[in-house]
């Protein structure tokens, strides 16, 4: 966040929170003296001082086009709603080849296969090595009821498809539902993320176009937390469900 360049992404499905993060990594980089510019569709949350552009493709105002214009105009900061298209991944790596921070979002299930996703839509193996700084995959998940929930002993089917031991995990927070979350047994949601910040043996990988398993290889060797470990962490903590991290895992 604090890098004066270079290409952020943030990964995951619609509805995981990708926008919200972005936006609240922009909250705390803002400052009169920087020059932030959005590009969104639709923008979602509007943030004094800085200047959002929703895209409107009927009317020939598309991703690559405003990014453009944005290049025309000084900016510290971008923001790229969406990286969908060829044109678009070009573009936004090229800006933070040329001294701009760029914060983007990207469908992938991932945070290794983000690189080869941008390789995909045409950006040079080089390019992509050279501009990323990192990738923050990340859901949503549901955390239990405050109101209702207990501590028990993970079953054995909750163990196996979390492909843990009862060493790893030797607690859970569930609850049966209550009035407070509707019979749900949970209330309120939180994160899960995978980080995974590019060094340089990282950028060699990728610059020979590696494939995301052989780049999840290394990043686990300088301490990445895939979205499993962390989703265990945050059961362990009593922060999220067996089920919502299984459903997690089973997604990706």
């Amino acid at each position: 966040m604090r890098r004066p360049y270079g290409l952020f992404l943030i990964t995951g499905p619609t509805g995981s929170g990708k926008t919200r993060t972005g936006i609240s990594i922009l909250g705390e980089l803002s400052r009169p003296e920087v020059n932030v510019l959005t590009v969104e569709d639709p923008v979602e949350y509007e943030i004094p001082g800085i200047t959002q552009v929703q895209v409107n493709p009927q009317a020939g105002v598309k991703f690559a086009d405003v990014l453009r214009a944005f290049l025309r105009q000084d900016p510290d900061i971008i923001m790229v709603g969406e990286i969908r298209d060829s044109e678009t991944a070009k573009i936004a790596t090229e800006a933070a080849l040329t001294g701009h921070l760029v914060i983007a979002t990207l469908h992938t299930n991932d945070a290794p296969s983000s690189a080869t996703r941008l390789m995909d839509l045409g950006v040079d193996p080089a390019n992509v090595s050279a501009a990323l700084l990192g990738v923050l995959a990340q859901r949503l998940v549901r955390r239990p009821c405050p109101a209702c929930s207990v501590e028990r002993a993970p079953t054995e089917a909750e163990l196996r498809g979390l492909h843990a031991t009862a060493a790893e995990l030797p607690m859970v927070r569930t609850g049966p539902g209550c009035p407070a979350c509707s019979g749900t047994g949970c209330r309120g949601r939180t994160g899960v993320h995978e980080l995974l910040e590019v060094d340089d043996d990282l950028r060699a990988l990728i610059s020979r176009r590696a494939p995301p398993g052989e780049l999840a290889a290394h990043a686990a060797t300088r301490g990445l937390a895939s979205l499993r470990e962390d989703g265990i962490a945050k059961i362990r903590a009593g922060q999220t469900t067996p089920a919502e991290i299984i459903a997690l895992i089973s997604e990706a």
